[in-house]
């Protein structure tokens, strides 16, 4: 395979979580124009409680426009802030729960043909009650679910958020769930 060169790369339009960018590439001795989009990265938990029930997020998407069931994320406040930092941070923000008992699980790239954001996801265990702390346009609720059935709503397409399912499923194999 011949190397992709990029010639130039262009900011089109900057909004408050990404840039969108205009790259020329050439590409087997051809110019090519590629959208680009820059995500600083983000974080994710998969917080299990005593019982074993794993901690999700109910909030709004304004892209698919419903409410989605997700695992606690965000992104990161700056561009090399740490992952756990942000993992630990986003838990207890959007959960009202803290733990000081984190293992990374993996690394999700969650559309690689336009875009590079970057989500590490991480376990935590051991959670303290403590104070969710939202954002003024977050609306979130805080649900307990067994792993049976977020597999199975993976499995029937009720759950489609990647970072999600990549964390969800990533638990459920290394810990025989």
């Amino acid at each position: 395979m011949e190397p992709v060169k990029r010639l130039n790369r262009e900011l089109r339009a900057q909004g408050t979580v990404i840039g969108l960018y205009k790259d020329t590439v050439e590409v087997n001795g051809h110019i090519a124009e590629w959208d680009f989009i820059h995500h600083d990265g983000a974080a994710a938990v998969v917080a299990v409680n005593e019982d074993g029930k794993l901690m999700m997020v109910r909030q709004y998407r304004n892209a698919l426009d419903r409410f989605t069931l997700e695992l606690p994320a965000g992104k990161l406040d700056e561009p090399d802030e740490p992952t756990l930092e942000c993992a630990m941070r986003e838990l207890e923000e959007e959960t009202g729960y803290k733990s000081n008992n984190f293992e990374y699980l993996l690394t999700v790239n969650t559309t690689v043909a336009f875009c590079n954001e970057k989500i590490d996801i991480y376990l935590a265990r051991d959670l303290e009650k403590s104070a969710q702390n939202l954002d003024e346009d977050e609306e979130i609720n805080v649900e307990l679910w067994d792993i049976d059935d977020l597999k199975q709503m993976i499995y029937e397409g009720k759950i489609t958020d990647g970072k999600t399912v990549a964390g969800i499923m990533t638990y459920a194999v290394k810990y025989g769930k």
